[in-house]
């Protein structure tokens, strides 16, 4: 049974699927933490896989940069492939000053410039939470592992770079984390197919003071938020 972007046969993807924008990482992810992973697809070299994490079946899926991307991915895991619940694992920048590069934060909500939830919700505003129950999750195995975490509102941009030089600083003033590109969009599809959504992220830039990961830690860091992220829904 393939859709039109996925081409993979009924029963490929295991009910929880790790989500990352990036295909490589989440070729990385199954490599890294995946026993007996399965590339289920790479159709459009957006890689697939399905495999084991402590007695679980998990996939990991790319979702493709942008809400556009990740949502045509998203619809056909949940709608075609029976998916239940999609867990973001990406980077963010940071604009509020309490965060520092590396730290974790859990959206509870997401902000957007994006139009899509107005479509869904008859042009009213949707408040796009995350699932309660894969936050509260992820946030007990965090204070577990003795692993801090920041649980608040990010905002999904559909524009990487902002026309407008004081976004950071508007945004910050509102309370706002970080700054990514779609959680926004999938906590909306969630809610109305009746899936569970959750991003975790990990703070890759700030913003407002222009400090910036290099490549190595980088990995670190995402490996980090993964391990835990798969610590928890396999708990």
């Amino acid at each position: 049974m393939s859709t039109p972007h996925i081409d993979a046969p009924e029963g490929a993807f295991a009910p929880t699927v790790l989500f990352p924008g990036d295909p490589l990482r989440a070729q990385h992810i199954a490599q890294r933490f995946l026993a007996d992973a399965v590339l289920v697809t790479s159709a459009r070299n957006m890689f697939g896989y399905t495999g084991d994490y402590r007695g679980q079946r998990i996939s990991v899926m790319g979702s493709g940069m942008g809400i556009a991307s990740s949502s045509i991915y998203a619809t056909e895991l949940i709608r075609h492939y029976g998916v239940k619940r999609i867990v973001r694992v990406g980077t963010c920048g940071a604009v509020s000053d309490d965060l520092d590069l590396g730290d974790l934060v859990l959206a509870l909500s997401a902000s957007t410039d994006s139009n899509v939830n107005r479509l869904r919700f008859a042009g009213m505003d949707f408040a796009a939470g995350a699932s309660y129950r894969l936050l509260r999750d992820v946030a007990d195995q965090a204070e577990r592992a003795r692993v801090a975490v920041h649980v608040g509102n990010v905002f999904s941009t559909d524009l990487f770079y902002s026309p407008n030089p004081n976004m950071a600083d508007t945004l910050a003033a509102m309370g706002i984390l970080a700054v990514e590109m779609e959680a926004a969009g999938l906590y909306g599809l969630a809610a109305e197919f009746g899936a569970q959504a959750l991003a975790v992220l990990t703070v890759s830039d700030h913003l407002r003071h222009d400090a910036h990961m290099d490549v190595r830690q980088r990995q670190t860091g995402v490996d980090a938020m993964v391990e835990l992220t798969l610590d928890a829904l396999c708990a």
